[in-house]
């Protein structure tokens, strides 16, 4: 049977993770409250905002970058997108 949340970001039940994304609290709260769509388009924008904003993850100041821009995205807020991302024509 698959697990379910209330999704915050789609405001509906939906599937969600199979385990938390990461330890800690916010691990958590995203593992309680956050879908696997929502999570799945999260990683994504995520990538593209490392590649096209060249993030270094070992700068503490990209990690809290991305860290608020991962609340914004889930909770509805405005978030960044990466400039020049055209997104894939699927009716092709």
């Amino acid at each position: 049977m698959t697990r379910t949340v209330f999704c915050k970001k789609y405001q509906q039940e939906l599937e969600g993770l199979s385990s938390q994304p990461f330890p800690g609290p916010k691990g958590e709260e995203i593992f309680q409250h956050v879908s696997k769509k929502a999570w799945d388009e999260w990683t994504a924008h995520q990538t593209r905002l490392i590649n096209e904003k060249h993030l270094n993850m070992m700068d503490m100041q990209a990690r809290k970058y991305l860290t608020e821009q991962r609340d914004k995205f889930f909770s509805g807020d405005e978030f960044d997108m990466a400039e020049g991302y055209v997104p894939e024509n699927k009716d092709k």
